[in-house]
């Protein structure tokens, strides 16, 4: 999965501080495509919306809402469409 976005690394406002799953928008089986929202990431400051970096079946979910997540932290696997 991809690492935060790069907005947050040079907006400086939002990218520190504890980030959260404010939402999760998948569960296993769920065919989904690239870009569509996969879970919503929460700072305090800002809600955004993770999207898929390719088109797939969800195999996992590691995460849940209201979960504190590290930058790299494994979020979901996909199986390649």
């Amino acid at each position: 999965m991809p690492k935060y976005p790069d907005c947050w690394e040079t907006c400086g406002s939002c990218g520190g501080g504890e980030v959260a799953i404010l939402e999760v928008h998948v569960e296993p089986g769920d065919s989904i495509g690239f870009d569509d929202a996969i879970l919503t990431l929460e700072t305090g400051k800002v809600a955004l919306d993770i999207p898929s970096p390719q088109a797939g079946k969800v195999v996992d979910v590691f995460v849940a809402e209201g979960q504190v997540v590290a930058e790299d932290q494994l979020l979901i696997t996909l199986q390649a469409a």
